[in-house]
C-alpha cells in the first residue's frame, strides 16, 4: 500500500509543471468578458482574470478569481488562444 501511495505521488509531482492539455478550436473565441470584482478577501491576494476556455466542442468562459501567488514576486501570466495552421490554439495561464 505505501508503494501505490509514493507511486502516485511521485506521478502527481512530477506532472504538475508539465505543459498540460492542449485544445484547438476551429472559430475564433468570443470576445472577452468585463468582469466586476470587488475588493480582495485578504492580503496579498491577486485578482486573476477569466478567459473562454474549451470544454467538450465549445467555448465556455472560465471567471476569474481571487488567488494568492505561489511565492514572493512571482507573476500570473494570462492564458491566450492563437491563430495556428488554420485552427486556433490554446495556451493555459502559468505563474513565473
Amino acid at each position: 500500500m505505501k508503494r501505490l501511495f509514493l507511486t502516485v505521488a511521485f506521478v502527481a509531482i512530477t506532472t504538475v509543471g508539465c505543459g498540460g492539455a492542449v485544445f484547438y478550436a476551429t472559430t475564433p473565441p468570443p470576445p472577452v468578458r468585463v468582469e466586476a470584482y470587488g475588493v480582495a478577501p485578504g492580503p496579498g491576494f491577486v485578482w486573476i482574470n477569466g478567459y473562454w476556455g474549451w470544454r467538450g466542442n465549445a467555448y465556455v468562459w472560465v471567471p476569474g478569481r481571487w488567488v494568492r501567488p505561489p511565492r514572493a514576486r512571482a507573476v500570473w501570466v494570462q492564458p491566450y488562444w492563437e491563430p495556428y495552421h488554420g485552427r486556433y490554439r490554446f495556451h493555459e495561464g502559468h505563474w513565473r
